[in-house]
């Protein structure tokens, strides 16, 4: 509810003219039927009862202290006690509820998409979303960026998805193509001279849908000649810095830590496998090279699941969670498990003794109640069925 002039809270009354949908205008009828017991109110309240769901009114009163406040609402502190109600536009009733926490399913709202734009928490996306053009757009020109716009009709170039093509009225027979990525013109940019450009722009690719994908989406592309790694980490961990501290208030401190991506890919893969706990891999131990497997392999990695207690209670020869599936899916996997009473139990058992075992033990720096797996193969591979 928008109101004119902003009410006095000391006591005093001012007369304000606002204009509201009946999403907000509940303590409006309150405050009507307070006083429906006058006569010369009848015709307002009245009215008041014909009111429905997105309504436009125009309502005209005395805007006073609410006596029970409500702080869930902006306008939680305020009330109207209308001299006058007027509908501005009537309105049917909407498929749905077009609130913070609607009850339309995804179908619905995308039918009605123009209501559910309408709610807050999409509002703020958009909101979100502008502002995080802006920011950029500041950044970028700060570190001496150009923002160049490149053609979207262009000719078909080789690249991993299909090209959705636009057929030529001037040329019968012949197709522009959208450009799947903006790089096209990179070499013709840097050639002229704009060693550092970026663009915000659509991208277009003709493939299946998956979660993660879609036809057409917005990337952020940047550009930049004579520089190196460390240029480009800067860059880019500052953007990132300037995002978060204009946009949602947080500041990092300066350093970082630099991760190989073969070391991420070991420590920062996210819980996709059932192996895989959140935990951080080792390298295997040295004792490993003695075992028959760990001779034929390149590489063997080890993973932590901690706080197994059910399974060392249970005392399986197989621990639980590792069933038939598990030795098809991951060939040269084997377990160790740390009892509850600190005695070592393992699927190697004949191949080392428990001193051996309990080095591995005391390298993945695992508790009594954890589990153990080790899993031999080639690099690439042996991550993948990790996770």
């Amino acid at each position: 509810m928008s109101v004119k002039k902003s009410p006095s809270l000391d006591g005093s009354k001012k007369r304000v003219t606002t204009v509201t949908s009946t999403l907000s205008i509940s303590v409006t009828a309150t405050a009507s039927r307070r006083s429906m017991s006058h006569a010369d109110n009848a015709a307002l309240y009245e009215v008041s009862q014909t009111l429905g769901r997105e309504f436009v009114v125009k309502v005209t009163g005395i805007v006073t202290e609410r006596t029970s406040k409500n702080p869930k609402i902006p306008t939680g502190d305020i009330e109207i006690v209308p001299t006058s109600i007027e509908i501005l536009n009537e309105s049917k009733v909407p498929p749905f509820m077009i609130e913070e926490e609607t009850d339309g399913q995804d179908q619905l709202r995308m039918k009605y998409r123009f209501l559910d734009l309408r709610r807050g928490p999409l509002q703020r996306n958009m909101q979100l979303r502008h502002r995080l053009g802006i920011e950029t757009r500041k950044f970028l020109d700060s570190l001496g960026f150009l923002e160049i716009e490149t053609p979207y009709m262009i000719k078909s170039t080789p690249e991993g998805a299909r090209d959705f093509i636009v057929p030529s009225r001037m040329n019968p027979g012949q197709f522009y193509a959208l450009p799947q990525s903006p790089q096209t013109f990179k070499q013709i940019l840097m050639v002229s001279g704009y060693d550092r450009y970026f663009q915000i722009v659509r991208c277009f690719r003709d493939e299946d849908l998956r979660a993660d994908r879609q036809p057409e989406f917005t990337q952020i592309d940047c550009e930049m000649a004579f520089v190196e790694q460390s240029d480009i980490l800067k860059t880019f961990e500052g953007l990132f810095r300037h995002l978060f501290k204009e946009i949602k208030g947080l500041e990092f401190s300066k350093s970082r830590n630099d991760l190989r991506g073969s070391h991420a890919q070991i420590r920062q893969r996210q819980a996709r496998h059932p192996l895989w706990d959140g935990n951080q891999g080792h390298q295997r131990p040295r004792q490993a090279q003695g075992l028959r497997g760990f001779q034929r392999q390149r590489i063997g990695r080890g993973h932590l699941r901690p706080g197994r207690k059910r399974i060392h209670a249970q005392g399986p020869r197989r621990p639980d969670g590792m069933g038939e599936s598990a030795p098809n899916r991951c060939k040269g996997l084997i377990y160790v498990k740390v009892n509850l009473d600190g005695s070592v139990k393992s699927s190697v058992d004949k191949f080392y003794d428990e001193a051996d075992l309990r080095a591995w033990v005391t390298r993945m720096e695992a508790k009594p109640g954890d589990l153990l797996l080790i899993l031999t193969g080639k690099d690439e591979k042996t991550r993948k069925q990790l996770g």
